[in-house]
């Protein structure tokens, strides 16, 4: 039988990205010490790492593909193939930012200012590639973690850290000087996998139904019953991804209105439905959009 390997993020990514193939239809099964989940799917094998490792396992065919960061993929200057952006995060579901932020009381106010002071960092290639295209001298130092702490302690003039919010940034009383990119998660794949037209079908089939799951956080199902006499003014309300589905309830001059809209619109239109003669409105949750 053919078989997929596929790389699943450890860390702040692993919970998201599970719930992610949940709605794709792929469960796992984890203990706590494996990593190596069971899955519902014959033609996969699973494996959990590091997503600062994932792209060189990927490259070294040791996975067939995989979820990270952009981020990484750019510090390891992984050869590999990005299937499908991912835009997901823990908090905000918005692509992450890496900054360069200093002490609030720093007399750096730009990136020039920088040449020859010490800068913290767990993106250290992207980060020494960053200032030497700027031709500034600096000295960058691997952090195991806790970077912030790093420049409020007097260890590093500076840091390159990766951010959501900006609340820990602005928690530890430091500045954002500079941006130096935006990550958000991809889908990748190796070169010789993408190769096989087995595998590469399985990879898009993977990325078509986890991007439908995507797409189906934004979006709300909405079912209700309307009069005739009330039919257009409804229809009239209502957003749809292409047209609403308008089917006749049986014997009687009612139909059955369904659609699917942002989430987000939900609260404000249902009053305004009610008011235009829709009854027994239901809204639900959708698993995937495709």
């Amino acid at each position: 039988m053919n078989e997929l390997k596929v790389g699943l993020p450890k860390g702040s990514l692993e919970k998201p990205t599970i719930e992610l193939f949940a709605k794709a239809g792929w469960h796992f099964k984890l203990t706590s010490r494996n990593y190596f989940p069971e899955v519902n799917d014959p033609e996969m094998a699973c494996s959990i790492c590091r997503p600062q490792e994932m792209s060189r396992y990927i490259e070294n065919e040791v996975l067939d593909c995989g979820i990270t960061g952009k981020d990484w993929i750019l510090e390891n200057e992984s050869d590999i193939v990005v299937v499908a952006d991912m835009i997901y995060s823990k908090v905000s579901r918005k692509p992450t930012r890496w900054i360069i932020a200093v002490p609030g009381d720093s007399s750096v106010q730009a990136i020039a200012d920088l040449e020859g002071k010490k800068i913290a960092t767990e993106l250290v290639g992207y980060s020494t590639r960053f200032f030497k295209e700027q031709n500034i001298n600096v000295d960058i130092e691997f952090s195991w973690g806790a970077t912030e702490a790093k420049v409020v302690s007097g260890l590093a003039d500076a840091i390159v850290e990766v951010t959501e919010t900006e609340s820990t940034i602005r928690a530890h009383g430091l500045r954002i000087i500079h941006e130096l990119m935006t990550s958000n998660s991809q889908l990748i794949a190796s070169k010789a996998a993408w190769n096989d037209p087995w595998k590469r079908e399985k990879i898009e089939n993977i990325a078509r139904l986890l991007q439908g799951a995507l797409k189906a956080e934004t979006l709300s199902g909405l079912k209700m019953n309307v009069s005739k006499d009330n039919l257009d003014a409804v229809v009239d309300l209502l957003p749809s991804m292409n047209a609403p589905t308008i089917a006749n309830l049986y014997h009687k001059e009612w139909y059955s209105v369904e659609t699917v809209i942002s989430e987000h619109a939900v609260r404000d239109l249902i009053p305004l439905l009610l008011k235009a003669g829709a009854e027994g409105i239901v809204e639900y949750g959708l698993n995937k959009v495709i």
